[in-house]
C-alpha cells in the first residue's frame, strides 16, 4: 500500500464515526481502569479533589483550573499506559527503545502530578497564609 491510498480501516466521517470513536474512547477507559492501578489510583484521588476544588477555589477560573490539572493527571497516565501496553505487545524482552518510551510517558505523568501540586499547593497557600 503506497501513502496515497487511504487505509480500509480509517472511517469516512459523519455521525456513525463520532458515535463509533465515542464507543472506542469508553472502552479505552474501562480497559485503563481494568488493567492500570495507577489509572485506579489517580481516579480515587480525582474523586476526592474534584468537590474539593469547589470548596477551596474562590472564583470560576481558580476552580477550572484545580479541577482542569487533575484531568491533565489522568490523560497524561492514559497516554502512558497506552505507551507501555504498545511497548510490551511489541516484544517484553529488554530493548533500550522500548524502554525510553515507557521511562518517557512516566516522566509526562511526573510532570503533570508536579503540576498538580504546585497549583494546589500554591491556591492553599494563598487562601489561608497569604
Amino acid at each position: 500500500m503506497d501513502n496515497q491510498t487511504p487505509s480500509p480501516f480509517k472511517s469516512h466521517g459523519g455521525l456513525t464515526r463520532i458515535m463509533r470513536a465515542f464507543i472506542y474512547s469508553l472502552q479505552g477507559l474501562k480497559a485503563a481502569w481494568q488493567h492500570e492501578a495507577a489509572f485506579r489510583q489517580e481516579c480515587g484521588l480525582a474523586l476526592i479533589l474534584f468537590p474539593t476544588a469547589f470548596w477551596l477555589g474562590r472564583d470560576a477560573t481558580e476552580i477550572f483550573l484545580l479541577c482542569l490539572v487533575l484531568v491533565l493527571v489522568l490523560v497524561a497516565e492514559l497516554i502512558n499506559s497506552a505507551i507501555e501496553a504498545l511497548a510490551d505487545a511489541i516484544s517484553t524482552e529488554h530493548h533500550p527503545l522500548l524502554g525510553r518510551a515507557k521511562d518517557i510517558g512516566s516522566a509526562a505523568v511526573l510532570l503533570a502530578l508536579i503540576v498538580v501540586v504546585a497549583w494546589w499547593g500554591w491556591v492553599v497557600v494563598d487562601r489561608f497564609f497569604l
